[in-house]
């Protein structure tokens, strides 16, 4: 799959093709730069590696250094690779939102979702509570209620929906609808939401 590193700028709102307004996603889609091309005849397989986003020299550990110089760049914040182009590519080339996507495609995106630290079961699995507010219950509406059973099997088991860590992972929305695509200033706007905060890295495949 081919496709590009951006960042999630926020969220707005514009007309669809049929004069619907829809709420869209505003991507900041590249451009990347071609930091290497891997082959199956030296790297045991094809890919294409793409790196994003401006990367202070002194901050840049000194083997990324010349991995970035022997590529014709300055330094990046952002490296990722993809399995397959429809082009071929040398390290150096410039990829950009103009040679993959179109107003009307559907798209895939990857991102790191909102980490919302330590939740119960209300907030993390939907849970409703243990009953209402009656007959002297006055701190269970926000219990998880029984978790396991008496003497027989004597555990909780593995996997039960109980509160702890939220957000922080990888997550993955797929047909996405692209609304519109600015290519002046490299921006991708898709219909709907996609994981991560603003400013967060987010990988964009076609």
């Amino acid at each position: 799959m081919s496709g590009l590193i951006g960042k999630k700028i926020g969220m707005t709102s514009l007309y669809d093709s049929v004069g619907q307004l829809v709420g869209c996603t505003v991507i900041e889609a590249g451009p990347c730069v071609v930091t290497q091309v891997k082959t199956k005849e030296k790297d045991g397989y094809q890919a294409v590696q793409l790196a994003f986003g401006e990367r202070k020299e002194k901050n840049t550990p000194a083997a990324l250094k010349g991995h970035f110089k022997k590529a014709g760049t300055t330094p990046k914040r952002v490296a990722h690779e993809f399995k397959e182009f429809e082009r071929e590519l040398k390290p150096g080339d410039i990829v950009d939102l103009t040679s993959l996507f179109e107003e009307g495609a559907f798209v895939t995106v990857t991102g790191t979702s909102k980490g919302k630290g330590f939740q119960g079961v209300v907030k993390r699995h939907g849970f409703s509570g243990v009953n209402d507010q009656t007959h002297g219950q006055h701190d269970r509406n926000r219990a998880p209620g029984s978790v396991g059973a008496s003497s027989y099997p004597a555990r909780v088991f593995r996997g039960m929906r109980m509160a702890g860590r939220m957000g922080g992972k990888q997550e993955t929305t797929e047909n996405l609808q692209v609304v519109k695509v600015d290519k002046e200033r490299n921006l991708l706007m898709v219909k709907g939401s996609v994981p991560g905060a603003k400013g967060s890295t987010v990988i964009i495949w076609k």
